[in-house]
């Protein structure tokens, strides 16, 4: 188990220096909360990035988890910027789903101050389930977790030994974590059928459930669908290589 998270984890850093520099631009900004996709995405852009790495923490977080965060950056030595506490306010006035917008916002303006691009932390189940805001927390420029299940992410956490700073998640909403994260795989990778998931035991609610909303969440992690009425639509014909040079 821990030569797969070995390779993970040097194939993720990689990952996120070539696909920052070909940008031209040099290092990450991420915004802080409570899950452990976040100390983990952290922890590989600190070794990618070095003092380029920024993490943003905002007025709307707990402050237990403030202080979670703030011990993190002291351990690992990550620069940290907080959003001005006289700016609650702007935030506490609205419902979750526009705060998450607001701060969105404002990780964008610092990215482009800073020269960086803006990092996600979403896992694959979290992604496939619909969970995040759309145009929200879920915008990013690169997500190195975005192809990893919730378990696999915590089991990568204990293996970069960040696990001390999360409480484990061995549930999602209702669900045991493993069974959510076995229904998925089947139904995503192994393009298994209600009937054949049923068949190995999963419940039948829980699958329901499942399938439901793995369609009904796409729109969520696709760019906007454009009408095509020419021969190269942009996003489904059209689409150069990212570091292509001119």
């Amino acid at each position: 188990m821990s030569l797969k998270y070995k390779m993970i984890k040097e194939y993720l850093l990689q990952f996120l220096k070539e696909e920052t520099f070909k940008t031209g631009l040099n290092g990450g900004v991420l915004l802080a909360d409570e899950r452990v996709d976040v100390f983990v995405t952290a922890l590989l852009a600190k070794e990618a990035f070095g003092n380029r790495f920024l993490i943003v923490t905002a007025p709307w977080l707990s402050e237990e988890t403030k202080r979670t965060v703030e011990d993190f950056c002291d351990k690992h030595t990550v620069r940290q910027y907080l959003i001005a506490e006289d700016e609650r306010s702007a935030f506490e006035k609205h419902n979750a789903a526009f705060m998450k917008r607001l701060s969105t916002a404002y990780l964008y303006d610092i990215a482009e101050k800073e020269r960086t691009l803006v990092l996600g932390a979403h896992n694959k189940t979290r992604l496939l389930l619909g969970e995040g805001v759309h145009y929200g927390d879920l915008a990013c420029d690169l997500n190195p977790l975005g192809d990893l299940y919730l378990t696999e992410v915590e089991a990568f956490a204990h293996y970069l030994g960040v696990e001390n700073v999360f409480v484990k998640t061995s549930r999602f909403g209702s669900y045991e974590a493993e069974a959510l994260d076995g229904v998925l795989r089947g139904f995503v990778e192994a393009r298994m059928s209600r009937d054949e998931l049923l068949r190995q035991g999963y419940d039948a609610e829980m699958v329901d459930t499942i399938i439901e909303r793995v369609y009904r969440h796409q729109y969520k992690y696709r760019p906007p669908v454009i009408a095509k009425l020419t021969s190269r639509t942009i996003g489904d014909d059209l689409r150069y290589p990212r570091d292509i040079k001119l």
